[in-house]
This record gives structure tokens, C-alpha cells and sequence, in this order.
């Protein structure tokens, strides 16, 4: 099984506790070590095959946000801590800048979240925003300006949460949109917009 990075380090302390604590007290060693495969399972990072056409989930979960503003349409996803984590590429194109905002910790379905600490990946005129939750501390972009992605290619993932939005082109309208709030989507697979053209 792939694991995103960061997967090893926070596994290791639960699973140093449990050997120990399997033999001193049973219980605590065995839930130590439940921690320690629960933190493998978050961390996985299966293979994912993009469809012919069209802007694909920037994560798993399920659609939480749709809407317009400034002439543009966002649309986020919410990830729950069942989801992968691991966060794609909703086009193609080339890295323009990936920047750093620090912020709040808001819990990500709220609205409130959207001042919360983010990184802003833009793509060719695609804006991904990585967004902290109240427990996620951890945004890891892995991707630089200047490098070329394939659309559903892995660009980051988000240490135990939270949301990924995706700003589309001004080209795109609420017509181009093909999810609805509630709606259940996979990372890299599942096509969010779709031009008409």
C-alpha cells in the first residue's frame, strides 16, 4: 500500500508505545497500536485514473461548497477522516506559484474556514486551495512554480483534514458545474466542471 509522506513518522510513536505496553498492560498496548494502523489508513494514497475530459475533485469527500464570487465558481470539498487525504491536480498545466497563508483553525464545513491557514496552489488560470481544519496543522504542497502537472497528478496532502477547494477559470459558469452540494467525489476521478464547449 502507498502511503503519503509523513505516514511513518506519525505511526511510529503509537506503535513504540504499543510493544512495550502489549506486555505491561494488554489493553492500552492493543489500543496504541489500533492508533497506529487507524494512522496507516489515513495516510493512504491509492493510484487514481482521470476520465477523458473535464476538472476532476482536487480530493475525496463530499462537495461542500459551490458558489460564485467575484465571476468566478468555487467548489470545495469536504474531507472526512475516513477519506484519503492525498489531494490532485484538477488540470493540467504549469505551476504559476504556490503560496503559504497562515490563518485560523476553524473547523473546515464551517463558514468560518475560509480565513483559516491554507496553501493557494495556482495552475494555468486553476487556483487549489489546501485548507486547514481545526485539527489539521499540516498542509504538505508537493509541488514547486516552474513544474508541469498531469491532471489527477498528486500536488499535496493535508495532515488529518480537511478541505480542498477549487477556483475554476473565469471561462467557467455555474452551468459548467457537475456536482451539487452533498454530492460524494473522488480525488483525480471525478469530474467537478465541465466546459459545454
Amino acid at each position: 500500500m502507498r502511503l503519503a509522506p509523513g505516514a511513518r513518522r506519525y505511526a511510529f510513536a503509537p506503535l513504540l508505545v504499543a510493544v512495550p505496553a502489549l506486555v505491561v498492560a494488554p489493553p492500552v498496548g492493543f489500543v496504541c497500536l489500533l492508533l497506529s494502523l487507524a494512522v496507516l489508513a489515513f495516510f493512504r494514497d491509492p493510484e487514481r485514473t482521470p476520465p477523458a475530459r473535464g476538472v476532476v475533485s482536487p480530493a475525496d469527500g463530499r462537495v461542500s461548497v459551490v458558489r460564485e464570487e467575484d465571476g468566478r465558481v468555487r467548489v470545495g470539498v469536504f474531507m472526512n477522516v475516513t477519506d484519503v487525504h492525498v489531494n490532485r491536480a484538477p488540470v493540467a498545466g504549469t505551476v504559476d506559484s504556490v503560496t503559504h497563508r497562515p490563518g485560523a483553525h476553524r473547523p473546515a464545513f464551517s463558514k468560518e474556514s475560509d480565513r483559516n491557514e491554507r496553501v493557494d496552489v495556482a495552475l494555468d488560470g486553476t487556483e487549489v486551495s489546501l485548507i486547514a481544519g481545526w485539527f489539521a496543522r499540516r498542509i504538505h504542497p508537493s509541488v514547486a512554480a516552474g513544474e508541469s502537472v498531469d491532471r489527477s497528478e498528486r500536488i499535496g496532502h493535508i495532515s488529518f483534514g480537511s478541505r480542498a477547494d477549487v477556483l475554476l477559470p473565469a471561462t467557467y459558469s455555474m452551468d459548467d458545474v457537475r456536482v451539487e452540494e452533498g454530492d460524494r467525489v473522488w480525488a483525480g476521478e471525478s469530474v467537478v466542471a465541465r466546459s459545454r464547449e
